[in-house]
């Protein structure tokens, strides 16, 4: 399959809203892909027995939440297997510092007391420093680990792209990165540097891309 994912046409490639039957395989897709991510590693505390069992509870409520809310989750197709998704939070969506409190009972009896105050910790943080007030931020991207390397990624932030692009009461959409190879790869779709922000011993930087005006046809 691999192999063929590197000789594929973009025709063959279909990026798609998900619906509500797709979660389960997107929060499986997203588990793998943020089990080795430094700043999940010290929000859910990696050196504990349970950190894969917060891990996936963590993922499986942040998807249910953006579902619920009316969040586009982006999946990228190859015929009918999944490649990847994209989670993007909008600016009117009612999702950030002030999680509802349905979302905080359920990330307590999950995630636990800890992991979820230092999500909302993150989030309030991130919010400081974005340079402006209304904006799409990118919650998740990933693409499945044995099809990485191929390109797909590309297509994935394009997809991300023209929904951002399309919102006029959106200024753009951030996303916070705490590995260098990722911020070469935003910084190759328009996303520059903000600044560089702390979570206890995980230090990474946020990027912002300002939306691309679109002039009527």
């Amino acid at each position: 399959m691999l192999a063929q994912l590197n000789n594929f046409e973009p025709t063959q490639l279909n990026a798609a809203l998900l619906g509500g039957e797709d979660l389960k395989l997107a929060a499986s897709l997203l588990y793998q892909s943020y089990h080795d991510d430094p700043l999940f590693m010290e929000i859910f505390r990696a050196a504990e027995t349970d950190y894969e069992a917060r891990l996936r509870s963590a993922i499986r409520e942040e998807l249910s939440t953006f579902w619920q809310a009316g969040q586009p989750i982006i999946g990228l197709f190859y015929q009918e297997q999944l490649l990847g998704v994209a989670c993007v939070v909008g600016p009117d969506s009612g999702i950030g510092s002030s999680r509802l409190w349905h979302w905080r009972l359920k990330m307590l009896l999950t995630a636990g007391y800890v992991s979820t105050r230092q999500l909302l910790q993150k989030e309030e943080k991130i919010h400081a420093a974005m340079p402006a007030k209304r904006y799409h931020m990118l919650a998740f991207i990933a693409v499945a680990p044995k099809y990485q390397h191929a390109g797909l990624g590309h297509y994935l932030i394009h997809a991300v792209d023209g929904l951002v692009d399309q919102d006029a009461a959106s200024a753009g959409i951030g996303i916070f990165v705490t590995l260098e190879k990722y911020q070469r790869f935003f910084a190759d779709d328009h996303y520059y540097r903000v600044s560089d922000l702390v979570f206890g011993s995980v230090s990474g930087t946020l990027m912002f891309r300002p939306r691309q005006n679109k002039q009527p046809s």
